[in-house]
């Protein structure tokens, strides 16, 4: 939420180059929001080493996901309605691990902000809310025309 985008999930084999980057939206998202807060070249780099070190330590559970989600795949197909209640559980326990270390991050870093930073940073739920409001209005009026 606040300076980073969210865990890219790994590969087994390396991605093509044109693949191995974030799209633009997200992989710039970051620094945006670093000039909209204003932070210093010392936050900034906190801020780098905070969500480089929550990647790290989240890679070893997004593993499990990618192969949780691959027994998934093999449960569906063989319709194992049990597998897929057990591991759908699995799923969501791994994904909550991810979003606690996510969310741990973002705690570190909204606490070095200064009071100024922080009342920005208050603002940016609504301003994602809205961001997200008129992007689902044009799609709709797209859609519609």
């Amino acid at each position: 939420m606040l300076l980073a985008a969210g865990p890219q999930e790994p590969s087994s084999e390396p991605a093509p180059p044109s693949t191995q980057q974030p799209p633009a939206h997200r992989r710039h998202g970051g620094a945006r929001l670093a000039n909209y807060l204003n932070l210093t070249d010392a936050q900034r780099e906190q801020a780098k080493a905070t969500m480089q070190a929550m990647r790290q330590s989240a890679q070893p559970i997004r593993q499990q996901l990618k192969q949780v989600r691959q027994q998934m795949f093999q449960a569906i197909q063989a319709n194992d309605t049990a597998a897929i209640q057990q591991l759908s559980a699995q799923e969501g326990s791994l994904k909550g691990q991810v979003l606690a270390l996510r969310n741990q991050a973002f705690a570190k870093l909204y606490a070095s902000l200064t009071p100024e930073q922080r009342a920005k940073a208050d603002q940016l739920p609504a301003l994602f809310r809205q961001m997200r409001q008129r992007h689902m209005e044009n799609r709709q009026s797209r859609g519609n025309g």
